[in-house]
């Protein structure tokens, strides 16, 4: 039996599913509770919006900066302790949210779940299935992402009902309790595992040899993905921050704006949905370029919706069916086209590129709407997404010459 495949063996159904839902309860709490109470935050403290969003930008900034170290230090074998301390300390954080007067210590909280946001989101719990599964990881990563895919419908419903009732600080209370209680379990569950069998192809480097990270950086593929991953943060960051009063500047219905916003996150499951069911035919490369045409395709809906409001039924569908499988593909299209050895660190760095993109996504859209308004944006927009689709396509090419020659 194959290491890989006696691996795969020891990371039975059970792990993963407790791995998935742990990732939405760290989501839920984490990353999108902000979005979900930054209107009671403004309400209730007396705070502006650019106070409130500067502490969330500045936490995915930190979080993109802490995200290499991360990827290192589970490809040390440190996994299970780095999802599990950064979603315990993230828990922590989160409640003590509750209990913020000025808005430095708000900074401050929110610098500190960047941090952890790092430790136990999508790229530390993919970099630690990569590496006890190594080729059998794709399903995994699939199966996690499908269920955490819901991670917003359980915040913006949860924050929502809590907070009418008894108001925001017992709202974040209770996405502490979430996290501490149910996530913790899960992720030290989930993560126990055997050590992978060492192959060739997982041994590390020879003393004196330049590390993985390195060796990946002095590749063209490396820093291609790095511009692909990247246009995908920022262009979905831009049309989520900026799809709201978008459509409110074309005069769009509040009720169908808010609509479309919604079902974005569905659609983004079914995306993963349908990816599962047509990947043992394609190769996820081959997935990863599509979904670049249907993102070109989005842009081009919502281009046409300010003539065509119906045309956002599309924009919705490709959108989010689009961007839900990068997600899946961009750990898999990694190590594919990188290697799976320093998977953690190579991800790591790529992440910051991604992550950072998605962070700076609303201040760039606000200064482009500046100079050009909406319409800027939009073909903005559509360049950003045809510059990652020619990086990507660039990159294919590149690896395929590589192992030909």
């Amino acid at each position: 039996m194959t290491s890989s495949a006696s691996t795969a063996a020891a990371f039975p159904t059970g792990r993963v599913a407790a791995l998935a839902i742990a990732e939405t309860l760290v989501w839920a709490g984490m990353f999108y509770s902000f979005p979900a109470l930054i209107a009671y935050w403004e309400a209730d403290l007396g705070w502006s919006k650019t106070e409130l969003a500067g502490a969330y930008s500045a936490a995915l900034v930190c979080s993109a900066l802490c995200a290499p170290l991360m990827g290192k230090i589970i490809d040390k074998g440190h996994g299970r302790a780095v999802l599990t301390v950064c979603a315990v300390v993230g828990g922590v954080l989160v409640g003590l949210l509750s209990v913020v007067q000025a808005s430095w210590q708000f900074f401050v909280l929110w610098l500190g779940i960047g941090v952890c946001m790092s430790g136990c989101l999508y790229e530390p719990c993919f970099a630690f299935v990569t590496r006890m599964m190594g080729g059998e990881a794709r399903r995994a990563i699939t199966r996690i992402t499908l269920i955490a895919g819901f991670a917003g419908t359980v915040s913006f419903p949860l924050a929502g009902f809590v907070s009418e009732a008894y108001g925001w600080r017992v709202a974040v209370l209770t996405f502490a309790v979430i996290i501490l209680v149910v996530a913790i379990p899960l992720f030290r569950y989930g993560t126990a595992l055997p050590a992978p069998e060492e192959e060739p192809e997982t041994r590390k480097p020879l003393p004196g040899s330049s590390s993985d990270l390195r060796r990946a950086m002095a590749k063209p593929t490396f820093w291609l993905l790095g511009i692909t991953f990247s246009m995908i943060g920022l262009t979905h960051g831009i049309i989520i921050t900026h799809l709201l009063p978008m459509l409110a500047e074309r005069d769009v219905p509040v009720a169908t704006a808010v609509l479309a916003a919604s079902m974005i996150g569905p659609m983004q499951v079914a995306g993963r949905v349908a990816m599962m069911v047509v990947e043992r035919r394609l190769s996820m490369q081959v997935i990863c370029a599509v979904s670049f045409l249907f993102m070109i395709a989005a842009i081009s809906s919502l281009i046409g919706s300010m003539a065509l409001p119906a045309l956002l039924v599309l924009f919705v569908f490709f959108q989010g069916s689009g961007y839900g499988v990068t997600s899946i593909t961009r750990p898999v299209v990694t190590a594919e086209i990188l290697g799976r050895q320093g998977f953690g660190s190579i991800s790591g760095a790529l992440a910051l590129g991604f992550m950072g993109a998605n962070a700076a996504a609303a201040t760039l859209g606000a200064a482009i709407w500046e100079v050009g308004g909406y319409a800027m944006v939009r073909w903005m927009v559509f360049g950003c997404v045809l510059v990652g689709l020619m990086a990507f396509l660039t990159a294919m090419t590149l690896a395929k010459r590589e192992r030909a020659a």
